[in-house]
C-alpha cells in the first residue's frame, strides 16, 4: 500500500493489541500496540510501512502518534489496566527530540493514565545509531516513570555493555532464534542475558512464541512474560485479564511435572554415584597413594567417566590424571601438582562438600581440553581431599536428566 495513501487518510488506520502474559499468574499484564490499515479489501499490517527506509520518519511518527492516541483513549474508556508496549525506532524518537511523544503522554497523564504503564520498545539494532543521544533521551523518559524495553536483545552480544548502561525494565527475546541452525550458540547468549537481567533488575520477555516448544523454552529459561500467536493473536479488542490463565496453567503444569521428574532422576544418579565411591572409600590411604585409590574408582565409573583426579582443599592436584583413551585408562603423571583453585566455583564447591559431606554435580560446561560439553561429579574423601570425576558427553547425552 502506498505510504501517501496511508498518511493522507488516517481514518483507515487502527490499532490492534497483542497480549503480554505473566509467568507468575498466567494473566494478561499488558498489550503491545500494533497497527493495521484498510487497503479497500482487508486490514493489513503496517510493518512494511514502518520498516520502509524510503518513508520519511516524520510520516512514521505521525502514524504512530495517531495509533497511540487511539489506544490510550480506548484503554481509558474501557478501563483497561496494565502496560501498553509501544514500538519506536531511534530515528522516530529523535524527531523533534522526542517531545511529541512526551506531550501526548502528559496529556493522558492529566486524565489519569499514569506514565509508568507505558513501555517504550527500542530494538538492539538501534544502538548502532547515535547511542549517546538515544540513551540520554531514554533516561530522560525514565525520569517520568516511563519504562523501557530492549527488543531483539541478544542479536549483538557486543551491546551488552550498552544494555547495562541503559538498565531497561524489560529484555525482549525473540524465540524464533531457537529454530535457526545456530540455536546451540544462542543457549550461551540466553545464559548471559539471564545473568545480566538479574544484575540490572530487568524482566525477560519472550516474544514470537508460536508453538509449545518455544513456550517451554521461554518458561525453562526464566521468562517472566510471554507473547506470541501460540498464546494470543493481535486483535482490535482487549483480551480479558484471565482469559488464558487456565489454558497456560495446564501447559506449564506439564512442564513442571516433566522438569521435576528429570531433576529427580538426576538426584538419584548423584546418590548412586555417591554410593559407588563409598564402596571403595576404605581404600583411601592418603594423598601419597592417591593414584592407587583412583585405580579402584576407575572400575566403578568405567561407563560414565573419561577423566578423574584428586585435589586438596587449596586446589592443588595430588594425584595424576587418570584419562580414558579407548577402553584403557591412561595415567598422566604430569598433571600432578597443578592448581585448579582459579576455576569459578572451585573453592565454593570444596567448602560445600566439606560442610555437607556430600557429592556435588557441576553445571554443564565445555571442557577446555576436549571442547566437549561435560559435567564433573565431585566427592569429599576427607575434609582435606576431594575426588573429581569428569562425566563424558556421550553418557550425558544418553541421560536427558543430565542435559538440563
Amino acid at each position: 500500500m502506498d505510504p501517501l495513501d496511508i498518511i493522507s487518510d488516517l481514518s483507515k488506520v487502527k490499532p490492534v493489541y497483542q497480549p503480554v502474559l505473566s509467568a507468575i499468574r498466567y494473566t494478561v499484564i499488558g498489550y503491545e500496540l500494533l497497527g493495521r490499515c484498510f487497503n479497500g479489501e482487508e486490514w493489513i499490517s503496517l510493518d512494511d510501512f514502518f520498516q520502509d527506509p524510503d518513508v520519511p520518519e516524520e510520516f512514521k511518527v505521525e502514524v504512530e502518534q495517531h495509533l497511540l492516541q487511539l489506544a490510550l483513549t480506548e484503554m481509558k474508556q474501557s478501563d483497561i489496566q496494565g502496560y501498553l508496549f509501544i514500538n519506536r525506532s531511534a530515528k522516530q524518537l529523535m524527531v523533534n527530540n522526542g517531545e511529541d511523544l512526551l506531550e501526548l503522554l502528559q496529556l493522558y497523564k492529566s486524565e489519569g493514565f499514569t506514565m509508568d504503564r507505558i513501555v517504550i520498545e527500542v530494538t538492539e539494532h538501534d544502538f548502532d545509531e547515535d547511542f549517546e543521544s538515544l540513551s540520554h533521551l531514554l533516561l530522560y523518559y525514565k525520569t517520568y516513570g516511563i519504562q523501557i524495553a530492549v527488543d531483539h536483545v541478544g542479536a549483538k552480544s557486543s551491546n551488552i555493555d550498552r544494555i547495562r548502561q541503559l538498565e531497561p525494565h524489560f529484555l525482549k527475546i525473540d524465540t524464533t532464534i531457537i529454530r535457526q541452525p545456530n540455536a546451540d550458540s544462542f543457549q550461551d547468549i540466553i545464559y548471559s542475558l539471564s545473568m545480566l537481567a538479574r544484575r540490572i533488575g530487568a524482566a525477560l520477555l519472550f516474544e514470537h512464541v508460536e508453538d509449545d516448544f518455544q513456550l517451554h523454552f521461554a518458561w525453562k529459561h526464566g521468562g517472566r512474560f510471554y507473547q506470541g500467536s501460540y498464546l494470543a493473536e493481535a486483535a482490535p479488542t482487549f483480551l480479558a485479564k484471565n482469559a488464558l490463565a487456565s489454558n497456560i496453567s495446564k501447559k506449564v503444569s506439564k512442564y513442571i511435572t516433566r522438569e521435576k521428574s528429570l531433576i529427580d532422576q538426576r538426584l538419584s544418579l548423584i546418590l548412586h554415584w555417591e554410593d559407588k565411591v563409598k564402596r571403595v572409600l576404605s581404600k583411601w590411604d592418603g594423598p601419597k597413594k592417591a593414584d592407587a585409590f583412583i585405580e579402584w574408582i576407575t572400575e566403578q565409573f568405567n561407563e560414565e567417566s573419561f577423566r578423574m583426579f584428586v585435589c586438596n582443599s587449596d586446589g592443588q592436584q595430588v594425584s595424576a590424571n587418570f584419562r580414558k583413551r579407548g577402553d584403557q585408562w591412561v595415567v598422566e603423571s604430569g598433571k600432578k601438582g597443578s592448581n585448579w583453585a582459579f576455576r569459578p566455583y572451585f573453592l565454593e564447591n570444596v567448602m560445600l562438600m566439606k560442610t555437607w559431606h556430600k557429592g556435588i554435580l557441576s553445571e554443564l560446561y565445555s571442557d577446555i581440553e576436549t571442547k566437549e560439553t561435560i559435567r564433573t561429579f565431585s566427592f569429599p574423601l576427607t575434609e582435606q581431599h576431594f575426588l573429581f570425576i569428569d562425566i563424558r558427553y556421550s553418557f550425558i547425552y544418553e541421560h536427558e536428566c543430565l542435559m538440563i
